[in-house]
C-alpha cells in the first residue's frame, strides 16, 4: 500500500533508538563512495527521473549519502518530505508536490529546481528501524510504474544491504582478520555483480518468449540459491571461528612475481600501460598464496590508476633481514591527506572507480597477518610508489638486485 495522506510528527524523528541506530552505521559525514553512488544512478535510470538520492535522517537535516541532480549535501528536516517516508516506513508517491498542501509553500520545492515529483522507499533495518529513503525526484508532474516501485524498493535494500556490511566488517575487524578478509573479499568480488545479474534476470523474464521461460527462470533460480549461500557466509563469518596462516614457510619470491606478471600483462595491454616485473631468485619467510594475493591487488590497483601510455613497475631489493618489494606506477597519485586514509575500509583513490573501495583495504589486513609492512609515497598527476617489507628467509644467501627507480 503507498502511503498519501501522511500527517507525522516531525519530532518523532528525534527518538533516541532511533537516530541510535542510525549512528551506529558510522555513515554520516563520510565522503562519497562509488558503490552507493551505483544504487543512486540504477534508480534515477529505472525510474527515468533526473533527480536521485540515498538520504539519512538525522535529528535536525536529512543527510545525502548520494545524490544526482541536487547538488548539495543536506538541507534541513523541515524540507524533508523523505521524513514522512521514514516515518510512516513505506513507499510514498506524490505525482504532484505543488499541489500537495503538506509540501506546496516549501521552498525546497518551490525554488530551483521547481521539484513536482517524488517518490521514496524506506530503507529499514532488519529489526524494523527506518534510518532513511532510496528517492527519486522529477520537475514534471508524473508516475511510477509498479514495475519501477518494486525496483526502488529493491534498492533501498540494497542500500541497507550496503550499511550492514559495513558495520559487519567493523565488528569483525575486531575479531578475526581472516573472517574480515573473507567479508571483503565476497563484498568486493560478488555483491555488486550478483545485485546486477539478478536485476537483469528478472529484466528479461517479464519480456521473454515461451521458449526462454524456463532457462531464465532456473537461471534467476541460481541467482537465489547464490544469495542465500552468500548471507549464510557472511553469518558464518561473523562467528567466533579462528584461522591462523598454516602455510607460512620458505616462499619463491620469483615464482610469485611470475605469477603476478603473466595474470596482469593482458590487463595491463588492455589498458595500453607498460608493466615490467624486475626477475630475482630471492626467497621470503611467508604464505605463497597469501602473498601473490597481496601484491596483485597492489600491482592491479597500479595499472587501473594508470592512464594509457604509462607504466608500472615491480622488483625488489635484498636488505639485512627483509626483502624491500617495489610497486611504482606513473599514475594519478594522490595528496598527503589521501594517502593517510588509503587502506580504511571502502576509501578509494578515486571515487570515479568501480568496485567498493576494499582492494587496499583487504592489503592491510593480508600484510597484518604476514608480518609485512606498507610504506606509501606518492605525488599528485605523477605517480604512487608502494613499498613491502616482507621478511627474509633465514637461509636466504646474499645476491645482488636491482635498484628500483623510473626516471
Amino acid at each position: 500500500m503507498l502511503k498519501q495522506n501522511l500527517s507525522p510528527d516531525l519530532l518523532a524523528l528525534g527518538h533516541t533508538h532511533r537516530l541510535a541506530a542510525l549512528r551506529s552505521y558510522e555513515i554520516l559525514d563520510t565522503p562519497r563512495e562509488s558503490a552507493f553512488d551505483d544504487i543512486t544512478r540504477m534508480a534515477s535510470i529505472i525510474c527515468g527521473t533526473p533527480i536521485a538520492s540515498i538520504t539519512l535522517i538525522d535529528a535536525e537535516r536529512q543527510w545525502f549519502k548520494s545524490e544526482i541532480g541536487l547538488g548539495k549535501s543536506q538541507t534541513p528536516i523541515s524540507a524533508s518530505i523523505c521524513a514522512h517516508v521514514v516515518l510512516e516506513n513505506d513507499v510514498l508517491v506524490i505525482p504532484d508536490i505543488s499541489v500537495d498542501p503538506r509540501f506546496g509553500g516549501n521552498p525546497l520545492y518551490t525554488g530551483n529546481p521547481d521539484l513536482k515529483f517524488y517518490a521514496g522507499a524506506p530503507i529499514t533495518t532488519a529489526d524494523g528501524v527506518t534510518l532513511g529513503t532510496m528517492c527519486v525526484l522529477d520537475t514534471v508532474s508524473r508516475s511510477l510504474t509498479r514495475e519501477q516501485i518494486d525496483v526502488l524498493r529493491a534498492l533501498a535494500r540494497q542500500v541497507m544491504m550496503q550499511l550492514e556490511l559495513r558495520k559487519l566488517l567493523r565488528a569483525s575487524e575486531q575479531t578475526s582478520d581472516y573472517r574480515a578478509r573473507m567479508l571483503a573479499s565476497a563484498a568486493h568480488d560478488l555483491r555488486q555483480p550478483l545485485f546486477v545479474a539478478s536485476l537483469s534476470v528478472q529484466s528479461l523474464l517479464q519480456e521473454a518468449a515461451p521458449h526462454q521461460l524456463k532457462r531464465l527462470t532456473l537461471a534467476d533460480g541460481g541467482l537465489e540459491t547464490i544469495k542465500k549461500g552468500f548471507n549464510r557466509m557472511l553469518v558464518a563469518a561473523s562467528g567466533q571461528a579462528s584461522f591462523t596462516l598454516a602455510e607460512m614457510g620458505s616462499t619463491d619470491l620469483g615464482d610469485a612475481l611470475e605469477f603476478i606478471y603473466a595474470n596482469f600483462l593482458p590487463l595491463a595491454e588492455r589498458r595500453d600501460v607498460g608493466l615490467r616485473v624486475l626477475r630475482t631468485r630471492l626467497r621470503v619467510y611467508s604464505d605463497a598464496i597469501q602473498l601473490e594475493a597481496l601484491i596483485g591487488n597492489l600491482v592491479a590497483n597500479a595499472v587501473k590508476y594508470t592512464e594509457a601510455g604509462g607504466r608500472v613497475v615491480v622488483g625488489c631489493r635484498r636488505h639485512a633481514n627483509h626483502v624491500a618489494l617495489h610497486v611504482i606506477d606513473t599514475g594519478i597519485g594522490m595528496a598527503s591527506e589521501s594517502v593517510d586514509a588509503l587502506f580504511d575500509a571502502f576509501r578509494q583513490g578515486d571515487v570515479r572507480s568501480e568496485g567498493l573501495g576494499l582492494g587496499l583495504w583487504i592489503v592491510k589486513r593480508t600484510a597484518e597477518a604476514l608480518g609485512i609492512s606498507i610504506q606509501v609515497r606518492s605525488v599528485p598527476e605523477k605517480g604512487t610508489h608502494f613499498i613491502l617489507s616482507i621478511p627474509l628467509e633465514a637461509s636466504t644467501e646474499a645476491s645482488s638486485e636491482p635498484v628500483i627507480q623510473i626516471n
